[in-house]
């Protein structure tokens, strides 16, 4: 019976740290789209994605996590029939393409990642992966998404199935061998990538390395990125007085680079708050991963939180010049439908995982 309640409480609290960062959005797109963009127009769109997102994860929690397990090759399948289709009629925004239904931009590649984690962690689930098959059969559905992302052309979300298959194998149970030589690999691989790399992705490193070889345009975005962010100081500007968004001096500040309107409204202070929250998320996440003994549930969880470290990670070093830009969404917070949705899902999924963790 306490176990029980435990496992209650701890449900309860996934999701309460998942919702109050959600709120910190929330709020944050508030302020961020007084700029160019009418307040009411994100804000009230991402609110609507919250709310259907809500709905969804309801079904989810009803829905046994090894019966999703069961469905693993077909909802593959059907992702890569959606990229495949998105690169032939998808609409092109940037570096990323979805497909438009209605007033929602659904993205596949996002939904993709997830159902990635779903597919690689059933089928380690079932094999021995320090055998040289079952190894080489995960780098064949890793290596089939990465590259129809990769095509889009989307680096950013195509490095992520790297990171994720990297995060899963180690916990399978992959041979340090196997793992050393996709290292090795890919340092002796990197002059070929460079060679087949689009000329804007050529940039965004070159820029990444000095943002001063082009101030008003390529590296742009990260000086004032970089500005907004030592603007706010350590108590900040204030709530919803940020001069760099309100006066649009910050490009993509409701998406890519959100986390500086935080950082210039609330300083050093704000910004360790939300480090803490990410913190305490991810800590649950970890004793939830802790509390089963089913290898996929291990697998599946490692793989989301994976997803959502590496996410948290790349979007503040990229913010603060440590990393090339590639588009990365910070979770729960950038503006975005499709990553919302896949968000809240995937933190349901860890939270089935703990409820039927008990029949283990």
């Amino acid at each position: 019976m306490l176990r029980r309640l435990k496992n209650r409480f701890e449900d309860s609290l996934l999701l309460f740290w998942t919702y109050l960062i959600i709120l910190v959005g929330l709020m944050l797109l508030f302020s961020a789209s007084r700029g160019v963009v009418s307040r009411e127009s994100l804000f009230l769109k991402q609110f609507s994605w919250l709310l259907v997102g809500t709905v969804l994860i309801g079904f989810v929690k009803n829905i046994d996590y090894r019966d999703i397990k069961k469905l693993a090759p077909m909802l593959y399948a059907v992702t890569l029939g959606l990229l495949l289709f998105v690169l032939f009629f998808g609409k092109s925004g940037g570096a990323s393409r979805w497909i438009r239904i209605g007033w929602f931009n659904f993205q596949p590649s996002e939904f993709a990642k997830l159902i990635f984690i779903i597919t690689l962690s059933a089928y380690f689930s079932g094999r021995d992966v320090k055998r040289l098959p079952a190894f080489a059969g995960g780098l064949i559905i890793t290596a089939i998404p990465f590259l129809f992302i990769l095509k889009q052309p989307d680096l950013g979300t195509a490095l992520m199935f790297i990171i994720i298959f990297f995060a899963v194998l180690y916990r399978a149970g992959g041979k340090k061998s196997h793992i050393f030589f996709l290292l090795f690999s890919g340092v002796l691989m990197s002059p070929v990538f460079w060679l087949i790399m689009k000329d804007y992705q050529k940039d965004r490193i070159l820029t990444f390395l000095n943002p001063m070889r082009d101030p008003l345009g390529r590296g742009y975005n990260l000086i004032q990125s970089i500005i907004t962010i030592g603007s706010g100081g350590f108590w900040g500007k204030g709530y919803l007085r940020g001069t760099q968004t309100r006066l649009a001096f910050l490009p993509e500040y409701h998406t890519d680079f959100i986390f500086c309107v935080l950082a210039e409204e609330f300083g050093f202070l704000g910004v360790i708050a939300l480090l803490a929250l990410y913190y305490m998320f991810f800590k649950t996440v970890i004793n939830i991963l802790s509390s089963t003994r089913d290898r996929f549930a291990g697998l599946l969880g490692t793989g989301i939180l994976a997803m959502f470290v590496s996410h948290v990670f790349i979007n503040l070093g990229m913010t603060m010049g440590l990393f090339p830009v590639v588009g990365i969404p910070l979770p729960f917070i950038s503006y975005g439908g499709s990553s919302l949705i896949v968000s809240l899902v995937s933190v349901m999924l860890l939270v089935n995982i703990k409820e039927h963790s008990l029949m283990f």
